[in-house]
């Protein structure tokens, strides 16, 4: 077995815990992305397209969640146009129009609504960028001594013999 450098001990302590990060992201990666690969039945598409489309009745909940009578006939309605061979955007089309674009949970993702997607990110991306500056400023510079502050220790030292 042969002796490694002390510099590269240290280089493989600081990367060990990335490398353990990675495995773990990758693993889970995999678990989660793996599905059975069989198509969704119609009460499982249906209860997806419920649950995001608000209840007409209570305002805070999906069709799916919700308990109200509306909700009720709502999930019967998508499970029909489910049957019936109708898409997704179909049958949110339908909901739209009859109950206008604040029935969907998820805003469209145009015209000012956009707003509601693309802020949050320009806020994480502003604060990471600020983060990053303040950080930058913080880390300790390497500043040689001086011979006047050699001066002034020895002096001092000097002075703490005496």
């Amino acid at each position: 077995m042969t002796a490694l450098p002390a510099g590269a001990r240290t280089k493989r302590a600081r990367l060990a815990p990335w490398v353990a990060l990675a495995v773990v992201v990758a693993v889970a990666l995999a678990v989660g992305g793996r599905g059975d690969g069989s198509p969704p039945t119609d009460a499982e598409r249906a209860h997806h397209i419920a649950t995001g489309i608000r209840c007409p009745t209570c305002r805070s909940q999906s069709m799916a969640d919700s308990d109200a009578p509306a909700a009720k006939a709502g999930r019967d309605e998508i499970l029909r146009r489910v049957k019936d061979g109708q898409s997704d955007a179909e049958i949110r089309a339908y909901f739209v129009g009859r109950y206008t674009e604040a029935i969907l949970l998820s805003p469209p993702d145009r015209g000012v609504s956009v707003l509601v997607w693309v802020l949050p990110v320009i806020a994480v991306a502003a604060a990471a960028f600020a983060l990053a500056l303040a950080f930058r400023r913080w880390r300790p510079t390497r500043r040689r001594a001086s011979d006047l502050d050699r001066a002034l220790v020895e002096e001092e030292l000097k002075e703490l013999e005496r």
